[in-house]
């Protein structure tokens, strides 16, 4: 493995920094941050609000770029890449769960999970109905794929978007703040859904999130506080590391 660009993980970031100037006040959202994740891993990035985790998952989905250090996805540096290999990166490799959700309001639960087949389509193939079908029916929607985004529930909306992230058949899926407008129970249903998928597809999810239930179901812990790491522990005790 290099040490340099981890190879051999599924992510790894090395010195990243993030500033954003706010008038004639330099605001450093991270700071020095480095770290390795495997493949098919649950990882939770935790931390309180401004801790810096929303930018670093954004950093990691390629949503920005670092000010300082780099971001390597299975060994690839992002900074490398052209806008266009970083959309393709974006559609292909990557997914996305946002807290908000981000349904198509016109659109049924099946084409809600369908579109992001859609997007260029002209350059891909046809959508698989097929497997849009079992990803609709593995989240438990098979008698809504039908419905609007407005005539379902909290918790059956971020399935929806759980159904969407995945159509892409992505390595890696990001979620920011997966259950943040969910209730207790809703919430835990879809963090053991998400962990169900994990395990069954060998996708690595990585969480931003306060959520202690998230964080005490992950394979892999990163604690982020002023924007450093400060704690970097992997389940069970394979790894454990401390950054004061």
């Amino acid at each position: 493995m290099d040490p340099q660009t981890g190879a051999g993980h599924v992510v790894s970031v090395r010195a990243v920094t993030k500033m954003y100037p706010l008038g004639t006040t330099e605001v450093w959202a991270l700071r020095g941050i480095d770290f390795d994740l495997n493949r098919g891993d649950f990882i939770s990035i935790a931390g309180p609000s401004g801790s810096g985790k929303t930018t670093m998952l954004n950093l990691l989905g390629c949503l920005d770029t670092p000010t300082e250090g780099e971001v390597f996805l299975e060994g690839v540096s992002t900074r490398s890449l052209s806008d266009n290999q970083i959309t393709d990166l974006r559609h292909g490799v990557i997914g996305f769960i946002f807290q908000s959700f981000n349904l198509i309001p016109v659109f049924s639960v099946r084409e809600n999970v369908e579109f992001p087949l859609l997007i260029g389509a002209g350059r891909r193939p046809e959508p698989d109905q097929t497997w849009i079908d079992h990803l609709v029916e593995s989240v438990g929607l098979a008698d809504w794929r039908e419905h609007k985004p407005n005539e379902l529930s909290g918790g059956q909306r971020q399935r929806v978007a759980i159904a969407r992230s995945l159509v892409n058949k992505p390595r890696i899926v990001m979620a920011d703040e997966p259950t943040a407008n969910l209730d207790s129970t809703t919430g835990e249903a879809i963090i053991h859904l998400m962990k169900r998928i994990s395990k069954e597809q060998g996708t690595t999810f990585i969480f931003s999130t306060h959520d202690q239930r998230i964080v005490d179901d992950a394979d892999h812990v990163i604690r982020l506080l002023d924007g450093m790491v400060m704690e970097n522990t992997v389940a069970k005790g394979l790894e454990t590391g401390r950054l004061a």
